[in-house]
């Protein structure tokens, strides 16, 4: 059983800091990709940034510049560095892993409950 469990929200001012953690455990075999996507309400949820294979990385347009994604491979986690941040950036933040638990076992996508991020003065 696979597990990815999110930390770091909360309220935070406009252009404050937070830093989001993810760490996956479990029967993990390998990883081929982790990052961060953000629900809001009445919206779909969107990739904010991700690493894939061989340190691909991506931001959404909207992370470029504000937001850092960075990762340990030995322990199964990603974290989000995140500044400047604004009221349109409140979201639950919820992390993606897309693992494989065994050599025979094809990477499949895992999630995150999520961790609640808002933005407000």
């Amino acid at each position: 059983q696979v597990r990815l469990v999110e930390s770091g929200g909360g309220l935070v001012h406009p252009g404050g800091s937070l830093r989001l953690a993810c760490q996956a455990s479990g029967s993990i075999f390998s990883v081929t990709g982790m990052g961060w996507y953000r629900q809001q309400p009445g919206k779909q949820r969107e990739l904010v940034a991700n690493f894939l294979d061989h340190d691909v990385i991506t931001y959404a347009d909207s992370a470029k510049g504000r937001f850092t994604i960075s990762r340990d491979s030995a322990k199964n986690a990603v974290y989000l560095q995140m500044d400047s941040l604004k009221p349109e950036d409140t979201a639950l933040y919820v992390c993606h892993a897309i693992l494989s638990v065994g050599p025979a076992r094809a990477p499949r996508p895992y999630w995150g409950q999520g961790t609640q991020v808002t933005v407000s003065s």
